[in-house]
């Protein structure tokens, strides 16, 4: 059930909210803040945009509620944040703070959601076309044990702002992403890590689980389809083979090994930052190899002579995960220099010290050159998401399973 509600949410929309080529722009709380530092999300995006790839400014605040968004002095303003941007999509991720008013606040919520529309109806950030909205719920609250009470108290508040949230955006006819159902029936599996610190807040575990719901309801629809993991089967007896993601050729076996040649035809999976046990949901979207009648003994997987696996051939008949292929290591190279641009941005965005903008070092040299520094971070940033694209190659690899014990 699950799968089917993230495929089938966004579904129902004529066309994904985002599309290839999109200039993005993210707004919000404490949750849209850590994902600049994380970067699943947006590995996820580029990868699947590659031939057309999209360029996203996390303008995220920790803390921030619709009516509540305090900035310091003398830096760029978010309105000309999002021009030199040229957006043409805002992700606004909100609720959290605002439930804690409690169920008899939501009509208030509504209406300051309202409010949030209607203050960027008709703007042309991109200079050319009205910019485009998507609302995103809160997650769920997960039980921590004491650190967390009132836990059901509190999921009925974030379930009441979700609906309400996704009322609002269906009126204005606004995408809308609900990661509290999700997040909810994950915090309810018995089994993989906790997706929090503190019941509220994502760990890296948490952005790496709910990106994938997060991506799926931005760009499936009717006309695209979102990023599957690798599925790779091979009979050993046969020689023969089926992949999706990639393609399997030249197939070759013996007593002791299985050699054959992968072309990779979409980007991998990102790994799990974890070596704990995953749910199911967790489990199937990752990238997966199946070998089956290998004779008895255990086998070792190596890609380009880069050892990626060992199992024994009845482990290797029911599935492997791969994690570790030189693909995947490109794909968490791409995140690392994703989370180094949203750094650069950072410092052209926030002010990491008040004292050097209000305070007694305002005249010192390192308050004087803050000015020019914030010009140079952003620029910084340009020249890293110019390059981002690049990271992501596809090749053909030699992909060798042999035994290494009877």
């Amino acid at each position: 059930m699950f799968l089917i509600f993230w495929i089938t949410t966004t579904a129902v929309l004529a066309g994904a909210p985002v599309q290839p080529g999109d200039r993005i722009a993210i707004v919000g709380n404490t949750f849209a803040d850590q994902l600049r530092i994380h970067g699943y999300l947006e590995t996820l995006l580029l990868q699947y945009t590659a031939d057309k790839p999209v360029s996203i400014r996390n303008l995220g605040w920790g803390g921030d509620m619709l009516t509540a968004r305090d900035r310091p002095t003398n830096f760029p303003s978010e309105e000309e944040t999002l021009t030199a941007h040229r957006t043409d999509v805002i992700i606004a991720c909100f609720g959290l703070g605002e439930s804690f008013a409690g169920e008899e606040r939501i009509a208030a919520f509504k209406s300051d959601l309202q409010a949030f529309i209607a203050s960027h109806a008709g703007k042309k950030y991109n200079g050319k076309s009205e910019v485009r909205l998507v609302l995103v719920s809160p997650i769920a609250y997960e039980d921590l044990g004491d650190i967390t009470p009132a836990k059901e108290k509190r999921n009925r508040e974030l379930a009441a702002y979700t609906r309400a949230m996704g009322e609002v955006a269906s009126d204005a006819h606004v995408p809308f992403v609900d990661l509290y159902t999700p997040s909810l029936y994950l915090m309810n599996d018995p089994t993989g890590p906790n997706l929090t610190t503190n019941g509220i807040h994502l760990n890296r575990y948490g952005y790496w689980a709910m990106g994938k719901s997060f991506f799926d309801q931005l760009t499936v629809s009717n006309q695209m389809h979102g990023h599957e993991p690798w599925r790779l089967a091979i009979d050993a007896e046969a020689a023969t083979a089926s992949a999706r993601g990639v393609k399997i050729s030249e197939v070759e076996t013996s007593d002791t090994a299985v050699i054959f040649m992968v072309t990779e035809t979409s980007t991998p999976s990102l790994p799990p930052p974890t070596d704990q046990p995953l749910p199911p949901q967790m489990q199937f979207n990752r990238d997966t190899l199946r070998v089956e009648r290998l004779k008895p003994g255990m086998y070792q997987l190596a890609v380009d002579d880069q050892r990626v696996a060992s199992a024994t051939a009845e482990v290797w008949a029911a599935g492997v995960p791969i994690d570790s292929s030189p693909a995947h290591h490109a794909a968490e190279k791409l995140r690392a220099a994703i989370n180094d641009k949203n750094l650069q941005f950072t410092y052209s965005w926030k002010a990491l010290n008040q004292v050097h903008i209000v305070g007694e070092r305002r005249t010192s040299p390192s308050g004087k050159e803050l000015p020019r520094e914030v010009i140079e971070s952003s620029e910084l940033a340009n020249q890293r998401d110019s390059t981002l694209h690049r990271a992501i190659e596809l090749k053909a690899r030699r992909w060798r399973i042999s035994r290494i014990e009877k």
